[in-house]
C-alpha cells in the first residue's frame, strides 16, 4: 500500500464486517459479488465513457476504498486519493449472434471466478463489448461491501450525467458527494448496549433457525450452477390491488410480503414460530446528505414471528407491522451481536432465507439514457451472490416484480418456480379476502380450488399436500 496515496482510515459499518468474514472465510465463493450488464445501442463516445466513469470513481470515496485486516487488532478500511478503475475493450463484431451468446456467457463466469481482492484499491471493474456498429454489451462487475443497491442507483446516474455533459463539452456541476466517513461517525455514536437489550428481549427463546430441509434438491450431482435466480412479473391489474390494499388498510407492502413470507415458511417448515432475514434501508434521515451517499448502509436483521392459524389475516398484519417498527429503530446493532441474543450457536446461520426490498424499480429511473446523439442504454441482467441459500427481493414498478436468487446445491429450479407461484397466489388470497384467518389461506388459485372441490367430492385426496410436494 502507497502510503501517499491515502486519504483517510475508518472503521467498518456492521454490514460490512459481515460481508469481509464470509468473503474470508469462503474465499471462491463469489459471495456479495454484483455483476451488471447493460446493452447500449447508439453512437458510443468512447472518450467520454471513459472520462464519466474516472470522474465518477473521484466523486465517491467508497469507490477509492480497499480493505485491510492482517496483524491488525479490528479490519480497516482505507480511503485513497487517486485510483483509475480499469476499463477493457473487446470487439465481437467478427461473431454471429448466437456465437456471441456463447462468448458472453462464458465470459461472465470467468469475470465472476476471477472475484476480487479487498485489499485492492478499486473494487470496480468494466468491460465493454462491441457487437455491431451501433450496439454494445457494458459489463460493471462491483462488489456490494462498499456500494448496496441505492448507491449502485447513485453511481449510474453521475455516470450518465457526466457522459452527457463531456459527450457535449458542458461544464459538469454536481452537488458535491457525502463522504461514508459521516455515516461510520454516526455508527460510532449509537448506543449498542441499548439496542442489544432490546435484541435480547425480542428474540428471547430463539434456540434454532427456521431450516427447509423438506424442500432440499434430492439430487446434488445434476447441478450444473452454483448460483441462479428467477423471477416473476405480477400484472398491472394485480399489483394495483395489491397497493390498494396497503392503502386502504394502512398496511405497507413490506409488511404485507414479510407476512406472507413467514407464512409460507411456517407452511413449507411445519413450524408456528418462523425466524428469516430482512433487510433494512439503513441511511439515517438526520446525517445531511444521505441519500446521495456512496457506501453500504444496509443491516440484515432476523424477524422471528409468530404464525397463529386462529388470528384473523388483518390484526395480524398491523400487529406485525408494529413489531417491524420496533425492530427497526435498533437496525444498527450488527448481526453477529444480534445473534450473541438468542440461543443459537455463532457457528450456525441465524436464518436461510433473506428478503430484500429495493427501493427503485429493477430498471429504476437510470434504465434508457436518450442523449443528443441517440444512445440509448438498458439494463440488461443482474447477478448476485449472498451466503444466504435462499434471497427473496422484491422490486417496485408497474408490474410488481418478485425474485427468488437461490444456491443450487440446496434449492433446485422446480422447488423455486413454486415458492415463487406459492407467493403470488398468497398475496392474491390476503388482497381479496383480508376478513380470512390464517389457517384459511391457501396455496391454490381460484381454478386450481374449484378443482380440488370436484376431487374432494370425488375421492378422499389432500390436494393441497399435492400441491407442496
Amino acid at each position: 500500500m502507497k502510503t501517499q496515496n491515502i486519504q483517510d482510515i475508518y472503521e467498518l459499518s456492521a454490514i460490512q464486517h459481515g460481508i469481509l468474514f464470509h468473503c474470508l472465510y469462503a474465499p471462491e465463493s463469489e459471495f456479495y459479488l454484483v455483476q451488471t450488464t447493460f446493452a447500449l445501442r447508439g453512437e458510443l463516445n468512447l472518450i467520454a465513457f471513459d472520462r464519466a466513469w474516472q470522474q465518477v470513481v473521484a466523486r465517491h470515496a467508497s469507490l477509492r476504498t480497499s480493505f485491510y485486516w492482517e496483524d491488525i487488532n479490528k479490519p480497516l478500511q482505507v480511503v485513497h486519493k487517486q485510483v483509475k478503475i480499469p476499463i477493457e475493450q473487446q470487439d465481437w463484431r467478427g461473431f454471429d449472434p448466437v456465437e456471441q451468446q456463447k462468448l458472453l456467457e462464458s465470459f461472465l463466469e470467468r469475470d465472476r471466478q476471477q472475484g476480487f481482492d479487498l485489499s485492492q484499491e478499486c473494487l470496480m471493474r468494466i468491460t465493454l463489448l462491441r457487437l455491431t456498429a451501433h450496439s454494445y454489451k457494458f459489463i460493471l462487475t462491483g462488489h456490494f461491501i462498499n456500494a448496496d443497491g441505492w448507491s449502485s442507483s447513485i453511481i449510474i446516474n453521475n455516470f450518465l450525467q457526466l457522459y452527457e455533459a463531456f459527450c457535449q463539452a458542458k461544464e459538469v456541476s454536481l452537488a458535491a458527494a457525502t463522504p461514508f466517513r459521516k455515516y461510520i461517525t454516526w455508527l460510532q455514536r449509537q448506543d449498542l448496549s441499548k439496542g442489544k437489550v432490546f435484541w435480547q428481549q425480542a428474540l428471547k427463546g430463539l434456540k434454532a433457525p427456521t431450516i427447509l430441509a423438506n424442500l432440499y434438491a434430492n439430487n446434488f450431482s445434476s447441478q450444473v450452477k452454483t448460483h441462479d435466480h428467477q423471477r416473476i412479473f405480477l400484472s398491472e391489474i394485480k399489483t394495483a390491488a395489491l397497493m390498494s390494499f396497503t392503502r386502504q388498510h394502512q398496511i405497507t407492502l413490506n409488511t404485507l410480503i414479510l407476512g406472507a413470507w413467514a407464512w409460507l415458511l411456517s407452511r413449507y417448515s411445519g413450524e408456528k414460530k418462523v425466524v428469516y432475514g430482512c433487510t433494512t434501508f439503513g441511511r439515517p434521515v438526520d446525517i445531511v446528505g444521505i441519500d446521495s451517499m456512496v457506501g453500504n448502509m444496509v443491516n440484515s436483521l432476523p424477524v422471528w414471528v409468530e404464525v397463529d392459524d386462529q388470528q384473523l389475516l388483518l390484526p395480524w398484519l398491523k400487529q406485525f407491522q408494529q413489531q417491524l417498527l420496533e425492530m427497526r429503530q435498533y437496525e444498527y446493532v450488527p448481526l453477529v451481536e444480534i445473534q450473541e441474543c438468542t440461543e443459537i450457536p455463532q457457528n450456525v446461520p441465524l436464518f436461510e432465507s433473506l428478503v430484500v426490498f429495493e427501493k427503485l424499480p429493477l430498471s429504476s429511473q437510470w434504465s434508457t439514457l436518450k442523449s443528443y446523439e441517440g444512445l440509448e442504454m438498458e439494463v440488461a441482467d443482474i447477478w448476485y451472490k449472498t451466503n444466504y441459500p435462499l434471497n427473496i427481493v422484491v422490486y417496485p414498478s408497474d408490474k410488481l416484480i418478485l425474485e427468488i436468487a437461490h444456491h443450487c446445491h440446496l434449492f433446485d429450479a422446480a422447488t423455486v418456480t413454486g415458492m415463487l407461484q406459492h407467493l403470488e397466489t398468497l398475496l392474491q388470497g390476503m388482497v381479496a379476502n383480508p376478513e380470512v384467518r390464517l389457517k384459511d389461506l391457501s396455496l391454490l388459485t381460484p381454478t386450481q380450488q374449484q378443482f380440488r372441490l370436484m376431487l374432494e367430492k370425488e375421492a378422499t385426496f389432500d390436494f393441497d399436500f399435492a400441491l407442496c410436494s
